[in-house]
């Protein structure tokens, strides 16, 4: 099985960038410990400090979508909705 690649964008709404951050850096340690886990970073853009990204690397497709159910996750995504600009835009690759 190939390794998986994830590029996820999230957009604060206006206002509300640093509290949808600290929601977002929230997700880094516990991720960073799951298992399958071989990348895991957040980026905030240098023009706009609403715009986040991050860049992620799985070991297996099973272990990317054991994240996505994890409780950390679950429990941030639940916060998120009012401080959205837009729905986040993900990508999941595998490389060529």
């Amino acid at each position: 099985m190939s390794k998986i690649d994830v590029v996820a964008h999230i957009h604060a709404k206006p206002g509300h960038e640093a509290a949808l951050r600290e929601i977002l850096e929230g997700f880094v340690a516990p991720t960073r410990q799951e298992e399958g886990c071989l990348r895991y970073d957040l980026f905030v853009d240098l023009s706009d400090a609403g715009k986040f990204t991050f860049i992620e690397e799985w070991t297996s497709a099973e272990a990317l979508d054991k994240h996505s159910r994890s409780a950390h996750i679950t429990a941030g995504r639940a916060k998120m909705p009012e401080f959205l600009r837009e729905p986040g835009w993900v990508q999941v690759l595998t490389k060529l």
